[in-house]
């Protein structure tokens, strides 16, 4: 007889029993309820290695063949180096000085327009991120100064880029004469840098700024006036955007620094008379 058969018999008999059927099947029957919990896997190791990448920035010249100062720029969250530049090109009498504006390591493809766009960290890994980031500008300015070393330099920011100014200001070797920051806030990891380290700041906000508020400003504000630093304001009726009234107050701002570096310099030259 078959093991369909007498499984039959036994169940009309009323003498069922799963010891009657092959181990197999027994196995078969055998299952864990839905929703019993499982065993969680071990939780995986983090690992981080270093690995180089390619940098990129571009470089405008002065109008005149002088030695010109230096501005070096970072754009903000979404940007790329052309579209800064542009943006520096719109101060007032920057054609006298030598402009860079650096790209962002970490590339990206904006999704509306397809264009190759970047952005300065994440908060995954951010010392880490931050200590690359600075090595990177360390070794821009570097390579910019190797031509023009004695010659006054400026970093300047916008949005996420600002950091990225106030960090190169602070963490590179190179001596900077002053910072131009719009609509983004001190990183809170320089806030015990002493205050003789800080140049003058030229800082930019719009009132309207959702992103860079008010309230940011005045935290900033506060912090930079107690060190003390020398600080200079321009709050503007607009958003997160450059505005003409910060663009007048770059233009005389870069103007300061550079005739002040001519005028030292004119004063250490010998008298020819």
């Amino acid at each position: 007889p078959s093991l369909a058969a007498d499984h039959l018999k036994a169940s009309v008999g009323g003498r069922a029993s799963r010891s009657r059927l092959p181990a197999c099947a027994r196995l078969r029957r055998v299952r864990k309820p839905y929703n019993e919990p499982m065993t969680p896997p071990p939780a995986p190791a983090v690992h981080t290695i270093g690995a180089s990448t390619l940098g990129r920035y571009l470089v405008a010249p002065p109008m005149h063949t002088d030695p010109a100062p230096l501005l070096v720029g970072f754009h903000g969250y979404g940007e790329n180096a052309e579209q800064h530049l542009q943006a520096l090109h719109g101060i007032p009498g920057v054609q006298r000085w030598r402009v860079a504006s650096v790209q962002a390591l970490h590339r990206f493809y904006q999704t509306r327009t397809g264009d190759v766009v970047g952005s300065w960290m994440t908060s995954l890994d951010r010392e880490q991120a931050i200590r690359d980031n600075v090595a990177y500008v360390r070794a821009v300015v570097t390579a910019l100064r190797d031509s023009t070393p004695d010659t006054p330099l400026v970093y300047a920011g916008f949005s996420q880029g600002v950091a990225m100014a106030y960090r190169a200001a602070l963490g590179a070797p190179h001596r900077c004469d002053g910072l131009i920051v719009l609509a983004g806030d001190v990183p809170p990891e320089l806030q015990d840098t002493p205050a003789d380290r800080w140049p003058p700041v030229l800082l930019g906000c719009g009132r309207d700024d959702t992103w860079y508020t008010q309230a940011k400003l005045r935290a900033d504000l506060a912090f930079l006036e107690s060190c003390p630093i020398p600080v200079q304001t321009v709050v503007f009726d607009g958003g997160h955007e450059w505005h003409a009234d910060f663009y007048v107050a770059a233009g005389r701002f870069l103007e300061r620094i550079r005739t002040s570096h001519r005028e030292r310099q004119e004063s250490r030259s010998p008298s020819t008379s």
